[in-house]
């Protein structure tokens, strides 16, 4: 964890650039105030909207390749959140998010849809459960943190265990029916879901509504570094999936060829080099 507090400390206030752009920019900027939402939706609108309608005249067939399939993958979840969206009014929509990169993209994707619809749903906060793990990491609740400043996020914090947490949620926001999740088909219990499904198994009942189910790893990566969207910094340090810190580690498929930095730690590369799905989860215990 040593290694952690350090590159924190150096990497606070940089920030990972978009693939075709080598600027800096700060990813964990903590601010005093809240941004309005509406200023939120429209700013995140304009970057998906010029993603999608930009192709770069020279890349690699490799990255153009995977750019096309993530614009895919872009316009079928905002497919799905426009559906949930006609099903469900705002006050009766939940998002939950941990702050880890999948929950991140859908959070995007949300906000660029509240603008295209920002007639029928007008700017105010987003119910959002934050169910955290008993041994979370600082800087991922610095980040969840963050993000309920940067996009106006109603954020309620519950420990795990995931069920009970959700019972309490919903005890706490009757109105909702349905809350959006980051879960991906290569996540555990994922493979057989579909975008919509209510839960079952003792489960407090909602619609569990799946908008990046079918992204891959590398794609979820395409779509927040062109976006330039600010994300976690324990990210940059070759973690992979987050979970709590008895339980998650630094990816070993990213260990840097020499292994160690200069203060004696290991170091890793960041978790936007991966490529493989099936390594995604090889830095956690479960």
């Amino acid at each position: 964890m040593a290694q952690v507090a350090a590159a924190s400390a150096r990497t606070s206030s940089s920030s990972s650039a978009p693939p075709s752009t080598s600027a800096t920019r700060p990813k964990f900027a903590p601010t005093s105030s809240t941004i309005p939402l509406a200023n939120a939706c429209a700013d995140i609108a304009r970057r998906v909207d010029s993603y999608l309608a930009t192709t770069p005249a020279s890349e690699s067939a490799d990255i153009a390749d995977l750019r096309q399939r993530t614009k895919e993958r872009v316009r079928e979840s905002l497919g799905v959140i426009n559906e949930a969206l006609r099903r469900y009014s705002i006050d009766e929509l939940a998002i939950s998010f941990n702050g880890g990169k999948d929950c991140l993209a859908m959070l995007v994707l949300l906000l660029a849809s509240l603008h295209y619809h920002s007639s029928q749903f007008p700017p105010q906060r987003i119910h959002t459960v934050y169910v955290h793990s008993l041994s979370a990491f600082p800087e991922v609740d610095a980040f969840v943190n963050d993000c309920a400043t940067l996009y106006s996020l109603d954020l309620i914090r519950l420990p795990t265990p995931m069920k009970a947490a959700f019972q309490k949620f919903l005890d706490a926001k009757p109105d909702i029916k349905a809350i959006m999740v980051g879960t991906r088909r290569t996540d555990p219990n994922g493979a057989d879901l579909t975008y919509f499904d209510e839960t079952d198994h003792g489960w407090p009942k909602f619609m569990r509504v799946h908008p990046v189910i079918d992204w891959h790893y590398a794609e979820v990566w395409q779509f927040l570094r062109e976006l330039d969207i600010k994300y976690c910094i324990l990210y940059d340090l070759g973690y992979t999936s987050l979970g709590g810190t008895t339980d998650t580690h630094p990816n070993p498929a990213l260990l840097m060829e020499r292994g160690v930095d200069s203060t004696g730690e290991q170091s890793f590369k960041p978790a936007y080099t991966l490529i493989d799905d099936d390594k995604e989860r090889w830095g956690r215990n479960t």
